[in-house]
């Protein structure tokens, strides 16, 4: 669980430098985002999913995008030190975010 955090806090270090309107200012708001993310994707996420089901069964699942940039995005608004600047930073922030943590991952196991 620990080293899963950290591989979180070093991806979104990685998108906030890949990532044009991500901004995180150091080392202890990239570990206190990734702790925030984790439990705002364990609570609020799945009640998203279920309510905007409908959405995404006509969307193909892609609705499912703009749930886990409006995810990212509440992350920000809660943990200081982590900006991001508009939803479609926040877009492409999940996005660049979920392939980083996808391959440190990887690398990892």
């Amino acid at each position: 669980m620990i080293i899963r955090w950290l591989v979180n806090a070093l991806s979104l270090l990685v998108t906030a430098a890949l990532v044009p309107g991500v901004v995180l200012r150091g080392v202890i708001p990239s570990l206190v985002a990734a702790a925030v993310l984790g439990i705002v994707n364990a609570l609020i996420r799945p009640i998203l999913l279920l309510f905007s089901l409908p959405l995404n069964l006509v969307t193909l699942g892609l609705f499912t995008l703009v749930i886990n940039a409006l995810m990212l995005w509440l992350t920000s608004a809660l943990v200081p030190g982590f900006i991001i600047r508009g939803f479609w930073a926040a877009f492409f922030g999940s996005i660049v975010l979920s392939v980083v943590s996808f391959v440190l991952s990887r690398l990892i196991h």
